[in-house]
């Protein structure tokens, strides 16, 4: 609604973060933009840049994997060799920035980082998928505290 959308922006202008997860085609994306529009209409969307500090302030993450959900993973022996079925593709990095050009918002579109976290005791969820949503995690963490 009108209320909360406007409790939203007015947390974000004044230095708040807000992390979106788990997004993924286009129905999910447009519903997403339409609500951000509403929310600061006066920032745009972009891609976050590889080198950015929001992805390598604590962990270096040199390489962009797509984080799967748990319920995409088809296959794993337990040695390595994982089958993974995303519905959706590509998988983004994307973000909003304040005038200051402070990243206020986080997305992991066609991702699912969550389930990284939550399935960290699962031995089918994948280790490295894990150990990687993990820092991602506390790479936006860290930033949003100190930005």
């Amino acid at each position: 609604d009108n209320a909360s959308a406007k409790q939203l922006g007015e947390y974000l202008r004044r230095g708040g973060f807000v992390l979106a997860d788990d997004l993924h085609g286009p129905r999910d994306w447009d519903t997403f933009v339409e609500a951000m529009r509403r929310v600061i209409p006066e920032y745009s969307i972009e891609d976050i840049p590889l080198d950015d500090s929001i992805i390598n302030i604590l962990y270096d993450l040199d390489h962009r994997v797509q984080i799967p959900g748990r319920r995409h993973i088809m296959s794993n022996d337990g040695q390595g060799n994982v089958q993974v079925q995303m519905p959706h593709s590509p998988h983004k990095w994307r973000g909003i920035r304040d005038s200051n050009g402070q990243w206020i918002v986080a997305i992991n579109f066609n991702m699912d980082m969550g389930d990284s976290w939550e399935h960290a005791d699962d031995a089918y969820y994948p280790l490295s998928m894990t150990s990687l949503g993990y820092q991602l995690g506390m790479n936006y963490i860290i930033y949003a505290m100190t930005h």
